[in-house]
């Protein structure tokens, strides 16, 4: 099976996550040129926006770089369009099924890979044409699924014949090792990223991040099928606390109104909404995207092998 960098034309088999209101055309040129595909993620924005921030990344890198639609989005339709016509080489896709859009988009030209959580999805997604699928397991930060990465990634493997890239709870090289050895053909990184030169969130974001310990993130949402993980504050705390009381959807949605945008752009860690995976408790210190992709390389191959060779003395 061909590696990711090999599919994607990329340095590493790195793809930076879709990460809503932080993966802008600025962020993913720079992991781009730090070798890994970067992606622009959509989130909330129409059209006009994308198609802003795409032709930013381009005047930024002549690297391959990359779309996340969130299927989701009241304006999907019209970011599907911007994606053709801007000319994208990469599409993953998550939140839903990309269904209607794929012929249009491969007639193009363009890659697909849907982002899943679960082995059925990803049969499904399958028999549509797409040119790989990535894993997330609930590790992750942002919107999760149930099914963990060592559980869900080789079974989605089983289940399709398409490559797979593994996703969620990567931040060093003995993950990614691990996620190659379950079968994958490269990963998807988004915490350790939140700690990088150039991520765009607030200083008081990354400081939030660097603090975190391994149980310092939990899951909201799940009362109403819409699981998020996020570091615990005094939004989750009542969020949570709403949820054990039964509440509605509409107090839910008005606790976390604008969240996310707080946190990113104004630094607000303890009302907004913090999105992290259980990574966080792994990051100490700040470091340029470049930096991170290359230890995460070379530290991945020296686990591999070292593991390879372990193994060999045991017999």
């Amino acid at each position: 099976m061909k590696k990711l960098n090999e599919i994607l034309g990329t340095k590493y088999p790195f793809i930076q996550g879709g990460m809503a209101n932080i993966a802008t055309g600025e962020f993913a040129a720079a992991c781009s040129n730090a070798g890994a595909l970067g992606m622009i993620a959509t989130g909330g924005w129409d059209g006009d926006r994308l198609r802003k921030e795409i032709r930013r990344a381009k005047e930024l890198t002549d690297k391959p770089f990359g779309v996340n639609l969130m299927l989701m989005s009241p304006y999907a339709d019209d970011i599907a369009q911007v994606i053709l016509e801007e000319d994208v080489k990469v599409v993953t896709t998550g939140a839903g099924n990309p269904g209607k859009y794929i012929p249009a988009w491969k007639e193009k030209g363009i890659k697909v890979i849907p982002v899943v959580a679960a082995a059925v999805l990803a049969k499904r997604l399958e028999r549509y044409g797409v040119d790989a699928i990535i894993a997330e397991g609930t590790e992750s930060g942002g919107h999760v699924g149930e099914m963990t990465t060592m559980a869900l990634v080789p079974q989605v493997i089983d289940a399709v014949s398409v490559p797979v890239v593994a996703a969620g709870g990567i931040a060093d090289g003995r993950q990614a090792a691990a996620a190659f050895a379950l079968g994958a053909c490269g990963i998807q990184v988004g915490t350790c990223l939140l700690a990088s030169v150039e991520c765009p969130i607030h200083d008081n974001y990354k400081q939030a991040i660097l603090k975190a310990k391994d149980t310092d993130t939990v899951v909201t949402g799940r009362s109403i099928g819409g699981p998020v993980r996020i570091l615990k504050n005094k939004m989750a705390r009542e969020y949570l606390a709403l949820e054990k009381r039964g509440a509605t959807l509409e107090e839910l949605e008005q606790l976390t109104l604008g969240g996310l945008r707080r946190a990113v752009l104004e630094g607000d860690v303890e009302t907004g909404s913090v999105m992290s995976g259980q990574v966080a408790g792994m990051l100490h210190e700040i470091r340029p995207v470049a930096e991170i992709f290359r230890e995460l390389y070379k530290s991945g191959i020296a686990r591999a092998k070292a593991t390879a060779a372990e193994w060999s003395d045991g017999e």
